[in-house]
């Protein structure tokens, strides 16, 4: 198991717990630092609790006492944890440094790390980047917002192998020393406003991927994103860029008939089955990334000969009497429903709603074209139902949940249409994650059997 490398905190306050939190807190602990924990949902007979406390952790539960802060030297913070929680708003006033688990993870991996964060992509690339990397030979692991906590993956890592891990504004906000050997920086529009409170703070979390970075180390860039490409003048690291317009030199590009890094050609177009255009930037980008860690041109074919998509990621799921069924569960934001949207040019039926964050929805209509019919649901509804009638849609349904909106568009439907899950808004109105209304909308078309 690897140790901590250059951690001069004695005493840490681990702030919520969860799988990350709980994980951080084992390390501490295994690396004998005095580790006292607080969490405001759990209760002193929960297991994790109990565990906890007999590795040696004092563990405060039920409610946030300002009195945690007494004697600590560092604060490892839930990513969930809004930076107005008093504890944290106390500790900046101390003078006490705030992180999130991923500085712990990078002090155990050290250079090992492909850091991967954007607005829209992250999981797509990340998973492609460890399955390159795994089919040319040179050992990945997944970690990070994936689903995978990183401190667990960092401590097991091996001398060979790569960490890949994606990364969130949530928890890049709260780094100090991190520092990816090689940087991946998708894409950067507006979100997770509620959280971070600007565009402004939300891009600079986005932008400390690369903050710590040297001329050893790399950033591979959407040469396309103005937001990013604004910013590269604070970038001290060699800089690779991606491009689905033009050619890039130092980097991945395309033209109509294959995928080059600088002036190798690596795959042609027709070998790869994974659709949509916002789809073939990730794949430059996870292949500028992974050629620069040794990947090889055979291994990144092999992937993407087979490769059609992550789950809840414009993902298919079935050829129902001619009706093609997609699952975009992962689309929570405009500009991912619009990428979907985009990716197809077959008569679309699109499925949408969900959390309501107070914006509009205007930015969707040039991305309607296609789009015969939508069957809306959760709290938007009403807005989307709006839209739709704004621009000419003739068939608008309105439905209670993803399992009549399914059993809805399979009855409007017909022959060669595509019926699409692609919400533009969160989950959280009606279901606990993306994840869960997705596995809803797989099981419901499967019931269509």
């Amino acid at each position: 198991m690897r140790k901590l490398i250059d951690f001069p905190f004695s005493k840490v306050l681990v702030l919520g717990l969860a799988k990350s939190g709980t994980a951080a807190a084992k390390i501490l602990l295994a690396n004998g630092i005095a580790v006292k924990v607080n969490d405001m949902k759990l209760k002193e007979e929960d297991l994790e609790v109990k565990e906890l406390q007999e590795m040696g952790a004092e563990v405060i539960v039920g409610s946030h006492p300002l009195s945690v802060l007494n004697g600590m030297k560092l604060i490892v913070k839930n990513p969930g944890i809004p930076y107005e929680n008093p504890i944290i708003v106390e500790a900046e006033k101390r003078g006490i440094p705030v992180i999130t688990e991923i500085e712990i993870a990078y002090r155990l991996a050290g250079d090992s790390i492909i850091g991967i964060t954007g607005s829209n992509g992250k999981t797509t690339t990340t998973t492609l980047i460890t399955e390159f990397l795994n089919e040319s030979n040179k050992q990945a692991k997944v970690a990070g917002n994936i689903g995978i906590v990183a401190t667990e993956v960092a401590q097991s890592l091996r001398e060979n192998e790569t960490m890949v891990l994606e990364l969130s504004s949530f928890q890049l906000q709260g780094v100090e020393t991190f520092r990816p050997r090689i940087a991946v920086l998708l894409n950067i529009f507006e979100a997770h406003i509620d959280y971070h409170k600007t565009f402004d703070n939300y891009k600079q979390a986005k932008f400390n991927i690369f903050k710590n970075q040297t001329s050893d180390d790399y950033l591979v860039y959407n040469a396309e994103d103005p937001t990013i490409n604004a910013e590269l003048g604070n970038v001290t690291a060699n800089l690779v860029p991606f491009s689905v317009k033009r050619k890039m030199d130092q980097g991945a590009w395309l033209n109509e008939e294959s995928i080059y890094f600088k002036d190798e050609k690596v795959i042609d177009l027709k070998d790869i089955v994974l659709v949509g255009e916002h789809n073939l930037e990730n794949i430059l980008a996870a292949i500028a990334a992974t050629k620069l860690n040794g990947a090889t041109n055979e291994g990144i074919k092999k992937v993407l000969s087979v490769f059609a998509g992550v789950k809840h990621r414009l993902q298919f799921i079935d050829n129902i009497q001619g009706r093609l069924f997609y699952n975009d569960s992962k689309a929570t934001n405009i500009l991912a429903t619009q990428k979907a949207l985009s990716s197809f040019h077959t008569p679309v039926i699109l499925l949408a709603g969900g959390l309501d964050r107070g914006n509009e929805f205007d930015d969707l209509a040039p991305y309607l074209k296609r789009v015969k019919a939508m069957v809306v649901f959760g709290e938007t509804k009403h807005k989307l139902r709006q839209l739709g009638q704004n621009e000419g849609i003739e068939v608008i349904e309105t439905v209670e949940n993803i399992e009549k909106a399914v059993e809805r568009a399979f009855s409007i439907s017909d022959e060669g249409d595509t019926i699409l899950l692609s919400p533009a808004c969160a989950s959280w109105d009606q279901y606990r994650t993306f994840e869960e209304r997705g596995d809803m909308f797989i099981q419901a078309v499967h019931k269509l059997l």
